[in-house]
């Protein structure tokens, strides 16, 4: 049944967004009219809501508003540019292309993101369109890294399963592929494709997502065990690839994952996915396509912050969500195979893959590549991307993976390493390399509170904590985020910071180490010192009553700090 035959456009319910999706002509709007409007580096918030579709979000540096204000002058308006890389893998062409428009349109930086894509920040207006086009001359592409549309699939780097990845890869590539929206609205704004007149009289339909797309966001990821890098359970629809001797034998799918809420709504929360079943590879981009669908069908169109797949599944129920995937697909799920997850961090340094090829895992500190003093990490990033033949894997806890370097290759790479002091984390702290932020300030307008900029001498102050009871080389999840929306996934971290306020955090406890349990909130609107206070006798309990291989996070749970969340209905009880 067609999307308009189940939702009549006059009778459904939906909010203004829905409205503007409606209205754009297959997302095309009046954005190439008011990206030539030479009066004011901003758009229009209609515009915004499209401009997401096409990757890229309007934002102000927030640091400059009181002073531009006062000058009378518009705030700096400046755009932020997520590129996708499905899996995250890239070529050195590719990364090289990434530096030079960062310098030449951005703000000489690039951001490595938590679902293994870049962003760059800083790009005016008049920009855009030469960013955009670059980006697509080197075979990357913006369209469909925001908005109401399944987003960029996810993939485990896996240097250490080489064949296993590259298998694994190629289908997340496909997903990918598979579900880019199909209106030519990107290649006429962007690159100067021939306009049609008018879209719908030609006949132009997207046939996956319909006139109005999703109702939210959709969001899918791999993971290979014994590694959940991906957050497996954060995401919309997850595949957990099964693994037998060395062949791919399929998929257990997981459905219902995902991390925003808001402060103070109940109705609200985050989710982790649960398991509905077993598919084999040749199934793989169907059962993806046909969940898609459910959710375009049945998503919430009236209240967005009730509009993602977890408040669908949950308000049916997963016994609903089975039936009506097995009805569109024809056919039946298998029953979900036995898998197990170590961990969700990444390995760092170098690893010999099956392959026989080398691969080097870069600490890369809340994903940010730029050159400080003493450490020219840009740059040296550049020289390798020079001489290698490889590739560069993005990985999902905002690290960088010199990937697939030949024998040949990696004694001029490590003389590169070690001349630009380019850095595995070996000699920080474990807390701090498992640490992820979100940007936040001052560029993302949702943040309440600093996070990719305070975090890090949040932990310097940590850190002696840690040494002092021993603890220097333990693995804690820890994670921070301006805001409750959980871009850095903080819901699942063992130790969890999420904005409240200007220098306050709510503090959350108790997530799996493996991805696959949420925090709870343990004391809410706190300061650095209540954080410091708070964390040091519960870190010198950790050390002297901790059982042998007990991760944090199960230990706060059975000290009694906070209780087990294993579903998000239960996440504010």
């Amino acid at each position: 049944m067609a999307l308009n035959e189940l939702y009549p456009p006059q009778d459904r319910p939906h909010s203004d967004v829905e409205d503007i999706k409606r209205r754009s002509d297959y997302l095309r709007g009046s954005l190439e009219e008011t990206l030539a409007d030479p009066i004011t580096g901003s758009i229009p918030e209609d515009d915004n809501r499209l401009m997401k579709h096409h990757g890229s979000y309007m934002q102000d540096d927030r640091d400059l508003r009181a002073e531009r204000a006062k000058s009378k002058l518009e705030p700096a308006y400046q755009f932020m540019l997520r590129v996708r890389a499905a899996g995250g893998v890239v070529t050195p062409n590719q990364w090289l292309m990434m530096d030079r428009i960062s310098h030449k349109y951005g703000n000489g930086t690039i951001r490595l993101t938590t679902r293994q894509s870049f962003q760059l920040h800083g790009v005016i207006k008049w920009n855009l369109k030469n960013t955009i086009r670059e980006v697509n001359e080197a075979l990357l592409s913006t369209l469909a890294a925001c908005g109401d549309v399944n987003r960029n699939v996810m993939c485990n780097p896996n240097p250490y399963q080489s064949d296993i990845h590259s298998e694994v890869y190629e289908l997340a590539r496909r997903v990918s592929d598979h579900l880019d929206p199909r209106t030519r609205a990107y290649h006429e704004i962007w690159l100067d494709e021939k306009k049609v007149v008018d879209s719908r009289d030609a006949g132009e339909v997207e046939p996956i997502y319909g006139p109005v797309y999703l109702p939210r966001k959709f969001k899918i990821g791999i993971a290979v065990p014994p590694s959940n890098d991906v957050d497996v359970f954060s995401q919309d629809l997850g595949f957990i690839a099964i693994v037998e001797n060395g062949v791919l034998q399929g998929f257990n799918v997981a459905v219902g994952g995902g991390m925003g809420m808001t402060h103070g709504d109940t109705k609200t929360y985050p989710q982790v996915a649960k398991l509905i079943g077993f598919c084999t590879p040749d199934q793989l981009i169907e059962v993806a396509e046909k969940t898609v669908t459910i959710q375009r069908d049945y998503g919430d169109r009236a209240v967005r912050k009730h509009a993602r797949f977890k408040y669908t599944i949950d308000d049916r129920g997963l016994d609903w969500l089975r039936g009506e995937l097995h009805s569109r697909l024809g056919w039946e799920l298998a029953e979900a195979r036995p898998f197990n997850f170590l961990h969700n961090g990444d390995r760092y340094g170098w690893v010999k893959g099956s392959d026989g090829k080398w691969h080097y895992t870069l600490f890369i500190q809340n994903g940010r590549i730029q050159d400080e003093e003493g450490y020219p990490l840009m740059t040296g990033l550049r020289e390798i991307a020079k001489i290698h033949t490889g590739d560069f894997r993005l990985t999902a806890n905002q690290n960088l993976i010199i990937g697939g370097v030949t024998p040949q290759k990696k004694k001029k790479i490590e003389a590169l390493i070690a001349q630009y002091a380019l850095t595995d984390g070996v000699h920080y702290s474990a807390l701090r390399r498992n640490s992820m932020a979100c940007v936040a300030l001052p560029t993302c307008g949702l943040a309440m509170a600093e996070s990719e900029r305070y975090l890090p001498s949040l932990l310097d102050k940590l850190e002696p904590m840690l040494e002092q009871n021993g603890l220097r080389d333990e693995d804690i999840v820890i994670r921070m985020t301006g805001c409750p929306n959980g871009c850095a996934r903080p819901a699942l971290a063992e130790l969890a910071f999420i904005g409240k306020a200007p220098g306050r955090y709510n503090m959350y406890l108790g997530g799996g180490f493996t991805g696959d349990r949420l925090a709870k909130l343990y004391q809410e609107n706190i300061t650095e010192s209540d954080i410091l206070g708070t964390l040091e006798p519960m870190f010198g309990r950790y050390a002297k009553e901790r059982l042998a291989g007990e991760h944090f996070g199960d230990f706060v749970i059975r000290a009694g700090y906070v209780e087990a969340v294993r579903d998000g209905r239960e996440f504010h009880a």
